[in-house]
């Protein structure tokens, strides 16, 4: 369980296919604090640590999650947005981020303000899922607050510290990212689905 809050970057320094595998190797300031087997969100993808080395560590993503994530399109030198899993009995800053990519979305605008970012996302409708107008959503691993909420569209506004301290300040049109959407909404659209 995460809270979607990054508490820092990694950069990519090795990438290993084995069989239908990828090994991710990051580098981190985090990697001196995990241990073998630990849970750690990248882009909102929840992966498993298998190995360490001083300053780096890896993780191993499977097939099905190079299928629904952008962790496959990763190269070396990518920036990761990553958070360890929380811990019980802290504040929960963001909100309840399971760590599993529901689909990937499609930067489709950038615009700056004075002092702040507004990017607009599209993402495909076919898999039902759906934003409101101030609820939360997940794009590669941050929190965030809905602004527009459009069928198959929306924007959210980004501060300067979220902008500095994660992903976001490489986003351009066509950047592709991972989108997890609010559990509870999800489990209320099923239940809206059942009663069809």
């Amino acid at each position: 369980m995460f809270t979607g809050i990054i508490e820092t970057t990694g950069k990519v320094i090795g990438l290993e296919k084995e069989e239908e595998n990828l090994h991710l190797t990051l580098q981190s300031n985090l990697a001196d604090e995990l241990k073998i087997d630990q849970s750690l969100c990248h882009n909102g993808v929840c992966l498993t640590v298998v190995k360490i080395d001083s300053d780096s560590y890896t993780v191993t993503a499977i097939q099905e999650t190079l299928n629904k994530t952008n962790i496959g399109e990763l190269k070396i030198g990518d920036q990761v947005n990553l958070e360890r899993a929380m811990k019980m009995g802290a504040r929960l800053d963001g909100h309840i981020v399971q760590g599993h990519v529901d689909q990937t979305a499609t930067c489709i605008g950038v615009e700056e303000q004075e002092g702040s970012w507004f990017f607009t996302f599209n993402y495909d409708t076919e898999l039902s899922n759906v934003t409101i107008e101030k609820g939360s959503i997940t794009v590669d691993g941050v929190s965030l607050t809905v602004v527009d909420s459009k069928n198959g569209e929306f924007s959210v506004a980004i501060i300067p510290y979220t902008y500095e301290h994660t992903r976001f300040n490489s986003y351009k049109e066509g950047t592709k990212v991972n989108l997890e959407f609010d559990v509870i909404g999800k489990y209320v659209q099923r239940l809206l689905d059942l009663r069809k």
